[in-house]
């Protein structure tokens, strides 16, 4: 299992709905699922920017989160996540 951090600064809302409506599905195709998200994420040491929405996904290994990311099937989906604002994704290796 690996894991990999999303971070979202959210300027169209409208977009975010959109993609979550199609999100859980994308991540399914490449054995991948939300873990943790939270839109109330609080420092605990430090002061990073926080954003606005953070989740934590798992996949059930690298290739599995690179697979996710680069299908072409899935342009649209990651095109509406980042239509919504900022948004990046760390995958922790």
């Amino acid at each position: 299992m690996i894991y990999a951090y999303a971070k979202l600064t959210i300027s169209n809302p409208e977009k975010l709905a959109e993609y979550r409506d199609k999100a859980g599905s994308a991540l399914a195709r490449h054995g991948g699922k939300v873990e943790q998200a939270s839109a109330t994420a609080t420092a605990i040491d430090g002061t990073p920017d926080l954003p606005d929405v953070a989740a934590i996904m798992s996949f059930p290994d690298a290739d599995a989160a690179r697979a996710w990311i680069n299908d072409p099937e899935l342009a649209e989906v990651h095109a509406l996540r980042r239509g919504a604002g900022a948004s990046d994704i760390v995958l922790l290796t």
